[in-house]
């Protein structure tokens, strides 16, 4: 029996979408997992929909306040080489204040604006005003973009804390679906930390939110928000069959945002740890078993680069990293998340797993940016 294929996409969307959207026929879309528990008929118009709790009425007062910070993102890159034509993308973004810097920002992913110059992205307000960021901070590795606004008078959403974000709780997710800004959804939180998806070669820092909240081409950079009006998220990517939303979207966490944010502002870039070891992609149960492993948590060493900290402190391949300064390592992903958050030039304790025995050693923790470079040159 053959499977569909399941696509990872970000959501970003082509500007030219829009002139064939006219075209779509519009059908229901059957019931959704967050529909309403009671709908019942009201003698003068069409069925309303009644949440426990009055939670139609807190969708309504979080929609009015977040929806004015809430932006549509247009890019314009340069065609590639200097051939062709330029290449034309759309998101969402969100205005917000840093702690660490004074103004207005807007938060997006580096994928909808990657490679344009300033002058060439504009952010569509609520209000139709239509503003050019005077600044751009990129951070490709992990999809998070950051411009700056040198107008004033502007609204801002609120940043809330995605480490106290619960599974189950209701989250409205924001942005411009098809070209259709200030469109709003709702859902819950259907899982945290999920990271095992593939986004393409240069988002390597994967550390999701997963949301039920219909999230669809354009909404990319939109926030993802609490029943409090908190931005918890950057809507990001969708698993889908079609390319369309089927109910798995991921968010890149507010706080992880707010880290990248302060690198970037600080220093223009974003410094992570490196150890020079590579885990492998997959490492089931089975295999854990095999090794001994009473717990299948833990990454598999791949490979262990030459005179690179893991080679130093004597890691090897086959070796399970089981722990990081006494932090569990639950699976390849969250190892890598793990080393990158290190500081370059600490000394890091990394318990691992040989021969059916835990072994720890200690290990000097290399600047990535350096471990890359080094390893394309060949020195």
């Amino acid at each position: 029996m053959m499977r569909e294929r399941v696509m990872l996409l970000t959501v970003s969307g082509a500007c030219s979408f829009l002139g064939s959207f006219a075209a779509w026929r519009m059908v229901p879309t059957g019931a959704h997992a967050a529909d309403p528990v009671n709908v019942p008929v009201l003698p003068n118009g069409p069925a309303r929909p009644v949440y426990p709790d009055g939670m139609d009425r807190r969708f309504e007062l979080v929609a009015r306040q977040v929806m004015p910070a809430v932006v549509a993102v247009e890019a314009v890159r340069p065609p590639s080489q200097g051939r062709g034509k330029p290449v034309e993308e759309s998101g969402s973004g969100v205005l917000v204040r840093l702690p660490e810097a004074s103004g207005i920002f807007a938060l997006t992913n580096n994928h909808v604006i990657a490679g344009a110059p300033a002058e060439q992205i504009t952010l569509s307000l609520s209000d139709n005003r239509v503003l050019r960021p005077s600044r751009v901070w990129t951070d490709p590795e992990s999809d998070i973009a950051v411009l700056r606004l040198d107008e004033t008078n502007l609204p801002t959403a609120s940043l809330g804390e995605s480490d106290n974000a619960r599974v189950g709780q209701w989250v409205l997710a924001f942005g411009s679906p098809f070209g259709l800004n200030q469109t709003v959804t709702h859902g819950i939180l259907s899982a945290r930390e999920r990271g095992q998806v593939s986004l393409g070669s240069t988002i390597r820092i994967k550390d999701f939110l997963q949301t039920d909240a219909a999230i669809n081409p354009g909404s990319s950079g939109g926030p993802l928000v609490d029943l409090e009006g908190n931005v918890i998220g950057i809507n990001t990517a969708i698993a889908s069959t079609s390319g369309n939303n089927t109910g798995v979207s991921f968010s890149i966490p507010i706080n992880r945002i707010k880290r990248v944010s302060r690198e970037l502002l600080r220093t223009g870039s974003v410094s992570r740890g490196y150890l020079g070891l590579q885990v492998a992609n997959t490492f089931d149960p089975a295999t854990a078993r095999n090794l001994g492993l009473d717990k299948h948590e833990g990454a598999l060493v791949e490979m262990v680069y030459p005179d690179t900290p893991a080679a130093i402190a004597g890691i090897r391949p086959g070796d399970v990293v089981l722990k990081l300064d006494n932090r569990p390592v639950k699976n390849e992903n969250h190892c890598i998340n793990l080393i990158a958050d290190l500081l370059p030039g600490q000394r890091v304790k990394v318990e691992f797993w040989r021969n059916r025995q835990a072994f720890v050693v200690e290990a000097p923790v290399g600047d990535w940016s350096q471990g890359q470079a080094r390893l394309k040159t060949g020195q």
